[in-house]
C-alpha cells in the first residue's frame, strides 16, 4: 500500500472508533487550500474537527508528537473556513481532538488543542 492508502486505512479505523465512542461523523478528509482536516465528526453539542495519526511503532516519535504547532494553525485555519463555508457561527461550540494509533493501540485525546 501507498502513504495514501495506509492513512486511508488508519482515517477509517479512526472513524469507526469514534462512532464506537458515541461520535457521529459528517465528513472525512475535508480540504480546502488552506489543507485538510482528517475527520470532522459531532459529539453531544461539540462539532470535533479531528486529526488522525499514526505510527506503527514509537521509533520515530509518538503520534501525538507529530500534530506539531504548525499542523495545529493549519487546522485552524481549515476550520475556520469550514465553518464560514457551511454557514455555522464562529461560536458554534467546537473542539479539536486527536486520534492517535501506534501499533494496535488507538489513543483519543479530546480537546487536545483549542485556540
Amino acid at each position: 500500500m501507498n502513504k495514501r492508502q495506509v492513512g486511508a486505512s488508519y482515517e477509517k479505523l479512526a472513524a469507526d472508533y469514534l462512532c464506537a465512542q458515541g461520535y457521529e461523523i459528517i465528513t472525512c478528509n475535508f480540504r480546502c487550500r488552506n489543507g485538510e482536516i482528517d475527520l470532522i465528526a459531532r459529539e453531544e453539542e461539540y462539532l470535533c474537527f479531528v486529526e488522525v495519526k499514526y505510527r506503527a511503532g514509537t521509533g520515530c516519535g509518538s503520534p501525538l508528537e507529530a500534530v506539531t504547532w504548525h499542523k495545529r494553525q493549519n487546522i485552524l485555519k481549515v476550520a475556520r473556513y469550514y465553518l464560514m463555508r457551511n454557514g455555522l457561527r464562529m461560536d458554534t461550540p467546537c473542539r479539536f481532538d486527536v486520534v492517535a494509533v501506534c501499533g494496535q493501540e488507538i489513543t483519543l485525546i479530546r480537546n487536545a488543542f483549542g485556540e
